[in-house]
């Protein structure tokens, strides 16, 4: 992330002689999160900015000089996979691709073929590698909790062809049967619902507030604001509720598997 705004505010924090629990208590903030600002690796909502403005006596300078919203979705992505590293937790809804962490290689690289204007060797490479290593954070011996909701089209989309879905749906399969991640299929019975127009991401942080990261074609957001940050699990939530069991969605993904396999 740039970090002109966080030395900013770390400059006008020093200046008025606080320290960052000092400003957290006046604008009714946590010193993590003030912290995070700081360092460059959160950006503050809109209403923990207006209260950094009072805080500090600022005006409206902090409110009005926030990073803008038309970032690139390469920069957005970047900014929710450091912060995917951080995570506590992790809860995942995908609308017609696997999630990028749980991703096998070979669909990984299917899935990289699809990218236009085409991607070179090297750069699909590059992505792939990139994503391999996010997807260490499933074995890391740090506690992490993952749910992830599947709506049944990423079953059921052909992606690098049958021996490459097999796989890919025993991979996740295997992830669930090893307590690993919390797994559930939305149906395709459940009709519209309140996710079907993109992908999301929520991440919950030990020491920081919870944030989210949604995308769409050529479009991303990483949401800090707390109220939309709560609409988001809110409609997660009510996904959820309309997705199989587990034991249920992990039978359907091993059937799934198997249909494929049996027309390699």
């Amino acid at each position: 992330m740039n970090n002109i705004y966080g030395d900013w505010l770390k400059d006008k924090r020093k200046a008025a002689g606080l320290t960052q629990q000092a400003l957290a208590d006046a604008a009714i903030m946590t010193r993590s999160h003030i912290a995070h600002i700081e360092a460059g690796r959160r950006i503050p909502s809109r209403e923990d900015a207006r209260r950094l403005d009072r805080a500090l006596g600022t005006g409206d300078v902090l409110s009005s000089f926030l990073p803008s919203d038309d970032i690139a979705v390469s920069d957005r992505f970047e900014d929710a996979r450091r912060l995917e590293q951080q995570a506590t937790e992790i809860r995942e809804f995908a609308l017609s691709l696997v999630p990028g962490i749980l991703q096998t290689e070979r669909y990984m690289r299917a899935v990289l073929t699809t990218a236009f204007p085409p991607w070179s060797d090297e750069e699909c490479d590059r992505v792939v590698v990139t994503r391999l290593r996010r997807a260490q954070v499933l074995t890391s011996p740090n506690t992490l909790a993952v749910w992830v909701v599947l709506d049944e089209a990423v079953l059921r989309r052909h992606v690098g062809g049958p021996d490459v879905m097999a796989e890919q749906l025993m991979h996740i399969a295997a992830m669930g049967d090893e307590s690993r991640i919390r797994v559930h299929v939305l149906p395709n019975e459940v009709g519209a619902h309140t996710l079907q127009a993109s992908m999301l991401t929520l991440m919950r942080f030990a020491d920081q507030p919870p944030a989210a990261y949604t995308e769409g074609v050529r479009t991303a957001k990483l949401h800090d604001s707390p109220t939309m940050v709560e609409q988001l699990y809110a409609a997660y939530d009510l996904v959820l509720g309309d997705a199989l069991p587990q034991r249920e969605s992990l039978a359907l993904l091993r059937a799934t598997a198997k249909e494929y396999a049996n027309h390699v």
